[in-house]
């Protein structure tokens, strides 16, 4: 079996790297760009950090900023008229993984008409056509959405959210800038945090992985593990180097994609718009432990990488507990909530939640085949 990998044309990484913006807009020939964000990042002024590099460069660009956290099929196709009225040949995503995944749905439509209903790009869509180019700029270190091939729209018509995989979709350009994320506050970085050390356990995990993912995946494990913490204390080099490990998690994952975590994170989304980075951060922990008997030797790799003293002489299980128990330490200390009913879950939903998460795409490629009973029990014993 052959192993496809899809990375980004061009990435820039570092202090001030948003400044490379207007050298690669210029390089392409771009005339005219629609801004994707949402209402706070305007309000706070970070993406007016690049909409002042536009101005002052005199380029053109029409401001979309309707975005909501877990953007739904109404953002979509109202970002879609917005990108036709304002003719623009490119798209600048600003923001965590909302604005960036609204984007990869609006440029896969603008390029794709016959898939406007969005609910048809569900799964791996046989799209024709790439999307329009998209520059992305993340404002959070944690989804990567910069540097996948993937994107979750909520369906609020069904209260479901649902996974989209297209090649078509990945930015051209990721600039991946510390000085756009400073302003995230200490629960958001812990948040997204803990999503990228979960992409990363994830995708080191799941039935797909091969040795080329795995570097990627073992690394950001260590990146994550060793910054998070200072990330979320306001260290300066915590933050840049959270920017990084999230990234290198987006490296891998994206080319073989996760497991149950995101499957079971996804309906929370869907049913109490819980954000992403929590969901995943409360269901980490509990699904390792589910997992730890079909890993083979990756949870003690997990452990040496978050830096588990002596986990290379460990048996087996105690390497594999070590690995877990890590996790556990690390989600405690930077503020996780522990418990399903902390972030609002409803214990007569957890039916239809197990359903929904059963039949979520993450869920086939967790090492270990999890029934909806088994799932409905994972979710009863974290709620």
């Amino acid at each position: 079996m052959a192993n496809r990998m899809i990375l980004n044309q061009t990435s820039y990484f570092g202090r001030g790297a948003i400044a490379h913006i207007i050298d690669e807009v210029k390089a392409r020939g771009y005339r005219k760009a629609l801004v994707v964000t949402d209402k706070d990042l305007i309000r706070f002024e970070v993406a007016t950090k690049v909409t002042d590099l536009l101005r002052q460069a005199g380029l053109d660009f029409t401001l979309f900023d309707q975005v909501v956290p877990n953007p739904t099929i109404s953002v979509v196709k109202a970002g879609v008229e917005a990108c036709k009225a304002s003719a623009a040949d490119y798209l600048i995503a600003i923001g965590g993984g909302s604005p960036q995944d609204t984007s990869k749905a609006i440029g896969i439509i603008s390029s794709n008409p016959e898939y406007a209903d969005v609910r048809s790009l569900e799964g791996i869509a046989p799209t024709r056509n790439p999307c329009l180019p998209i520059l992305a700029i993340p404002t959070t270190a944690g989804t990567a959405a910069e540097v996948t091939i993937n994107y979750v729209i909520t369906d609020e018509e069904h209260r479901r959210k649902f996974v989209c995989v297209d090649p078509h979709d990945i930015p051209l350009v990721a600039i991946i800038d510390p000085d756009m994320m400073s302003s995230m506050p200490s629960s958001l970085k812990a948040a997204t945090g803990i999503d990228a050390l979960t992409h990363a356990i994830e995708g080191y995990t799941t039935r797909a992985a091969w040795e080329l993912t795995d570097m990627f995946h073992l690394k950001a494990i260590e990146i994550i593990s060793r910054s998070l913490r200072a990330s979320v204390n306001g260290d300066p080099q915590g933050v840049e180097d959270m920017a990084l490990g999230q990234y290198i998690a987006g490296m891998g994952f994206s080319n073989v994609g996760l497991g149950l975590v995101h499957g079971m994170a996804h309906p929370l989304g869907a049913f109490y718009d819980t954000p992403h980075g929590v969901a995943n951060a409360v269901l980490l922990p509990l699904i390792m432990a589910f997992n730890a008997s079909c890993t083979g030797e990756k949870f003690r790799d997990i452990a040496l990488a978050m830096g588990v003293k002596d986990a290379h002489a460990m048996e087996l299980n105690e390497a594999r507990q070590a690995a877990i128990d890590a996790v556990k330490l690390l989600c405690r200390e930077v503020g996780i909530p522990a418990t399903l009913h902390q972030i609002g879950v409803k214990e007569q939903d957890i039916p239809a939640l197990a359903e929904a998460a059963f039949a979520d795409v993450c869920t086939g490629g967790n090492p270990r085949q999890a029934s909806v009973k088994d799932i409905e029990a994972l979710y009863s014993a974290i709620f």
